[in-house]
């Protein structure tokens, strides 16, 4: 297989001369795709999958109806297995293409770097000197990197269809190709190289892309390990070395008349994996603690390694170096207190201080394992030693002792490489490696809440009483002196009980950054706040201490997700930050509100620009009432991987929120594929650690120095185009006639739901087909995988049209939103992405599907009407003549794709056909299942996005 190639206009072959590189890598690795398939697939299926390629490639570049219907009726008489081992093809063809275009982006900011010059717009280089140019001084960057914080979240929510198994191999794959390009290499090397990457390759082919079996909660939380192993623990050392590096670099002149820095640990992750129990049942306290377990395994596995390694580093010696006092005091103090790390030879290292210390530190480590061990194999005997570290900061306490005593006599180079590195680890990931966010639908708090009032005689019948009197009540309870212990209580809410007692336990026997926020889903009444407060005040996560001090170890998320909870953000949290015991709890945990904002809900529920209009309004609002009250406030984003989920390149993501509401701090969610996408390799990882952080930066300007604000008319137009906007979404959706009978058919969402790729169920209630039921991620996944992506662009045409009616005046100022404001550019800009993946030939197809074919037709006509009005008036309003226009290299690697996507939307569709006919038997039905499941995989590969 090799690459397809479309005709460029004369500028486009004069911006990309750069992409025939790449062109000639995809093109190499496709070969060597086509000799495994010859090889271990036989001649047919290569030769089918040979005539498939470049007949739709020539369909791509002259659409002959003829040659389609030959392509269409060769693919009828396809046989199961010959189709299962097509679509591994060009599934596999897609994932190596997605690795080759990383690896040569990456190598291309390699040679930026080399060359010295001026760097990628969102590098640090290129952030901080915007910021000095601007006048922003070193001590006021010094304030603005104090009150950052950057905070991936990372989520089991099942769009990730790739195996992890396959995920290492295409890891491999990376270095390979990396090496290949970049090292200076003989050519018997270079052809060893090449084989090893044709192994490689042999492996892909010979291990199945599809799970067999479901995967468990278990199975997730270690698929969310994985990137720290592979990529995160060196891609984070990097990130705060490239800080360090551009701020030395563009501060140069401060910085030598005597100004000092240092730049915090400003990067934290957080997970919902083993945590999220809002709508899985697999999701309970003893799989909480299993996360939270297996996480403090991981980071401490990674510093016993680290340990090991320097301490082959740092082996001077005593009668060549000296060491500080305080070194050399706790190395007295640490030989009697863990002599045993030197039972088998006592004397060792006894003349190299360093290592010495060093390997009782990793002495006390092992113990640390050894008693994560007991949890894991409760079966046998414990062997713990009672010398392990009790928390992260002792651990960090030994690590600057040797740092600074290596300073202090002139090792600084030494102390700046590999110790700082792990110091950086120890600071970012502590003992529990992320923070574990708790999530769970505000009506099981309710439910738990009445129970125990009513066990413990504080209220009889929660449930009767109104908001106002919940509040009152709730309010009351939590500012008395004591309460009843919590009871005991039968039924599911004893699971809800459950999870915060887990909390207070591991909060005093983890860590106390183990856990992160308890969001709460479906928040719709300030009472649903307040519920969760009181439930961590019957565990003891909240109330007075012996001197009558307010202590909070729970910080309580609301999460507002549809458009008509957004519309009610307000009145919540107004109703929370002007209640006096509320804001003690809340200064006792720190002071920082936080509040998170789901995408996907909205945008399904609304449409696009409903979703994104409200959000932005949203934030505007709680933004103001925090400043209002003298609290910190930080948003967290609940975005999906696609556009209609919220997704899109994070700095521009970052920088489009509104302007002030960013106050330093940002957290939000990244799912499925997304995962992959950008922590897979560490080079990528560092690379989009940096976008967002340096996106950060530019967009918490606020907190250094007045920022602009967004031009009233822009709101006020953006106010009036999404109304018409969500309106002409909720009329397809709601009240077109056959909508909903038409996604259930045309799109493959049943079909989604029966592949192994999460364990959470795809719809909230089995057998609700409407769509409140259906999950947003199932909802977006299934008009992808139609190559509809209709919600992320749906009613923008019609909105948009309708506001300027042709008028020059307003067509002007239009395009001034554009250049002026970046919340509206980054829309159109997304929206230019979404409008590429959609194909309405292939849509219309899928609309074939339809039972009831006259109505089928009738919504796809209308779907297709505003697709074409759609990218009509962006292209018009943006002044492009093509999509993507802007960004040249992304918009290749789509064009690049499509020749291979089509023939495995066509077959999709014909075993869409076969698989849902129910005239012939089960067993000749069952034959097309697992092709079928294949597609759904290959299809995502090749969009790059899914849910």
């Amino acid at each position: 297989m090799t690459d397809y190639q479309p005709v460029l206009s004369t500028v486009e072959k004069l911006s990309l001369l750069s992409d025939k590189e790449l062109r000639q890598h995809v093109r190499f690795l496709g070969h060597i795709l086509g000799e495994v398939i010859d090889e271990r697939a036989g001649r047919e299926v290569f030769e089918t999958v040979e005539r498939l390629r470049q007949g739709f490639i020539t369909l791509r570049k002259d659409d002959n109806a003829a040659l389609r219907t030959e392509l269409l009726s060769f693919l009828n008489t396809l046989d199961a297995t010959t189709l299962k081992e097509v679509i591994r093809a060009f599934s596999l063809y897609f994932s190596l293409l997605n690795t080759a275009e990383e690896a040569f982006n990456y190598h291309n900011r390699m040679i930026q770097l080399r060359n010295g010059g001026e760097l990628w717009n969102g590098s640090y280089l290129d952030t901080l000197t915007q910021l000095k140019q601007e006048g922003v001084s070193l001590k006021q960057l010094q304030h603005l990197l104090d009150e950052m914080v950057y905070m991936p979240v990372f989520t089991a929510h099942p769009t990730e269809s790739k195996r992890r198994t396959l995920m290492e191999i295409l890891r491999r794959i990376f270095l390979l190709d990396e090496k290949l390009t970049n090292d200076p290499l003989t050519p018997f090397d270079e052809e060893r190289t090449r084989k090893e990457i044709k192994k490689q390759v042999q492996l892909l082919w010979s291990t199945d892309e599809v799970r067999a079996i479901k995967p468990t909660v278990r199975d997730e939380i270690k698929n969310g390990l994985y990137y720290f192993n592979v990529s995160l623990f060196d891609a984070v050392p990097r990130t705060y070395r490239n800080i360090e590096n551009a701020i030395r670099r563009v501060y140069s002149d401060e910085i030598a008349a005597g100004t000092e820095f240092t730049v915090p640990g400003l990067v934290k992750f957080g997970s919902w994996i083993g945590g999220d129990r809002d709508g899985n049942p697999f999701v309970t306290a003893e799989t909480t603690e299993m996360a939270i377990q297996l996480q403090k395994r991981t980071v401490i596995r990674r510093y016993l390694d680290d340990v090991t390694k320097l301490s082959y580093v740092l082996t001077q010696s005593a009668s060549l170096s000296t060491i500080s006092d305080a070194l050399a005091d706790s190395l007295e103090q640490s030989e009697q207190q863990y002599a045993g790390a030197f039972r088998a030879k006592p004397d060792r290292f006894l003349h190299e201080p360093y290592r010495r210390k060093l390997y009782m530190m990793r002495h006390r480590l092992e113990d640390n394992l050894r008693l994560i061990q007991q949890y894991f194999r409760p079966d046998l005997a414990p062997t713990a030693l009672g010398v392990a570290y009790a928390n992260e900061d002792e651990l960090l306490q030994d690590l600057h002792l040797i740092y600074d005593s290596l300073v202090e006599h002139g090792d600084a180079e030494l102390a700046g490489s590999e110790l700082n590195d792990l110091i950086r680890l120890v600071e970012t990931f502590g003992f529990y490696l992320y923070h574990l966010d708790i999530r769970q639908e505000s009506t099981r708090h309710s439910e738990a809440l009445a129970d125990v009032l009513k066990v413990t005689g504080l209220c009889d019948d929660y449930h009767q009483l109104d908001e106002t009197e919940r509040q009152q009540l709730l309010t009351e309870l939590l500012s008395r002196d004591a309460l009843p212990e919590m009871p005991d209580i039968d039924g599911q809410n004893q699971e809800v009980l459950a999870v915060f007692k887990l909390m207070t336990r591991l909060h005093r026997d983890v860590s106390a950054r183990a856990f992160g926020s308890y969001v709460i889903s479906m928040t719709h009444q300030a009472s649903h706040i307040l519920e969760v407060l009181m439930l961590g005040r019957f565990a003891g996560l909240c109330g007075y201490d012996e001197h009558g001090q307010t202590f909070c170890h729970i910080r309580v998320s609301p999460l507002f997700e549809t458009i008509e909870d957004l519309s009610h953000i307000e009145p919540v949290m107004s109703a929370l930050l002007n209640n006096p015991q509320y804001c003690r709890l809340l200064d006792a945990s720190g002071n920082l509100q936080e509040v998170m904002l789901g995408y996907s809900d909205s945008c399904k529920d609304g449409g696009i620009l409903a979703s994104g209009w409200n959000l932005y309004q949203a934030q505007k609002k709680v933004s103001g009432l925090a400043q209002k009250h003298n609290v910190k406030c930080r948003m967290f984003h609940g975005r999906g991987g696609t556009i209609g989920r919220g997704g899109g390149p994070t700095h521009d993501a970052i920088l489009s929120q509104p302007m002030g509401t960013v106050q330093g701090q940002i957290k939000f969610t990244e799912q499925g594929e997304v995962l992959s996408f950008k922590y897979g390799n560490i080079e990528t990882a560092a690379y989009e650690l940096g976008m967002g952080v340096s996106g950060l930066m530019k967009a918490s300007r606020s907190v250094i120095s007045e920022t602009e604000q967004v031009e009233p008319d822009f709101l006020t137009v953006m106010q009036a185009i999404t109304q018409t906007g969500e309106a002409s979404y909720r009329k397809l959706t709601e009240d077109t006639a056959g909508f909903l009978d038409y996604f259930y058919e045309v799109c493959p969402v049943t079909e989604i739901g029966m592949m192994n790729i999460g364990s959470r169920p795809s719809h909230r209630k089995a057998g609700d087909r409407s769509k409140s039921s259906v999950r947003a991620i199932g909802w977006v996944f299934s008009w992808a995988q139609s190559r509809h992506t209709l919600p992320a662009w749906y009613g923008i045409g019609t909105a948009l049209e309708n506001w300027h009616q042709h008028d020059p005046e307003k067509i002007a100022f239009l395009r001034k939103m554009v250049q002026q404001w970046p919340f509206f550019r980054a829309l159109l800009s997304n929206t230019q992405m979404s409008l590429s993946k959609a194909d309405m030939s292939i849509a219309s197809r899928y609309a074939a599907l339809c039972e009831d074919a006259f109505q089928g037709q009738q919504v796809f006509e209308l779907i297709a009407a505003e697709y074409d009005k759609t990218v009509e008036q962006v292209l018009f309003v943006v002044e492009a003549d093509k999509l993507m226009a802007e960004t040249p290299e992304l918009r290749m690697s789509l064009r690049r794709r499509e020749p291979y996507l089509d023939p495995i939307n066509y077959i999709q569709i014909m075993l869409l056909q076969r698989y849902r006919d129910s005239a012939v038997d089960e067993q000749e039905r069952e034959q097309w299942s697992d092709p079928l499941l294949r597609t759904i995989s290959a299809i995502s590969a090749g969009m790059r996005n899914t849910g």
